[in-house]
């Protein structure tokens, strides 16, 4: 898969370093994976919330902080939408973000 922008996630960790190590790994798995459906992410991180509009949440670092993407599964491309805080992800809308 290919990660656009893998400079949001620089920005984010940082801020806040703990989340680092966690954001690092996603991005490598990520871009080592070939996700066809929303199932084949579900296989790996059985705890991501899978969004309408292709969209899925991911928990890192135990819950602490959430990252949003959007998949295009044709173009193999995961587009970052949201990275911050489980409290500042309380406040937005994960589905038009």
């Amino acid at each position: 898969m290919r990660v656009i922008a893998r400079k949001t996630l620089r920005d984010f960790y940082e801020h806040h370093t703990d989340s680092k190590s966690q954001l690092e790994s996603w991005f490598h798995e990520t871009e080592a994976a070939h996700w066809q459906e929303p199932q084949d992410i579900k296989q790996r991180y059985p705890s991501a919330d899978i969004l309408p509009g292709n969209r899925v949440v991911f928990n890192i670092k135990g819950n602490n902080y959430r990252l949003i993407v959007k998949i295009h599964y044709n173009t193999s491309i995961v587009f970052i939408r949201f990275v911050g805080t489980h409290a500042e992800y309380d406040k937005i809308d994960a589905t038009s973000i």
